[in-house]
């Protein structure tokens, strides 16, 4: 129940912004950098976040044959999935409900990366 009452009194909007918040933090003081831009969208058990603008001019640059593709898209995956953790513990924090699974891909071509946080219980259905 204490995580219901974390909720009630904010609005879906207002809970996507923190979260977004969160994470734009999270990247500039785990990774040293943020991305361009954050959307997070809460969908049923999932919340769902885009990032755009992730990847630096080098690393676009190493991404023109499938090698260099690779090896960015493994690196950089290394680095959030290590310190997804803590930001699994920010987003019980934030909604009260525990995140029981995380994936994440990167485009090479967009730079966005795109992280979904399935939760242990319906989110949109309490709000």
């Amino acid at each position: 129940m204490e995580g219901i009452e974390v909720i009630m009194d904010k609005t879906k909007g207002a809970l996507e912004a923190e979260i977004s918040k969160v994470l734009t933090h999270w990247e500039k003081s785990y990774l040293g950098r943020g991305s361009v831009s954050v959307k997070s969208d809460i969908l049923r058990d999932m919340v769902v976040v885009v990032l755009g603008g992730v990847l630096t001019p080098a690393e676009y640059a190493v991404c023109q044959d499938k090698e260099g593709l690779l090896s960015v898209k493994k690196m950089r995956n290394s680095l959030v999935e290590s310190g997804v953790e803590g930001i699994k513990e920010a987003i019980l924090t934030i909604t009260g409900i525990e995140v029981v699974s995380f994936y994440s891909d990167l485009s090479t071509i967009t730079g966005e990366r795109i992280m979904i946080f399935k939760l242990s219980e319906d989110l949109q259905s309490k709000l």
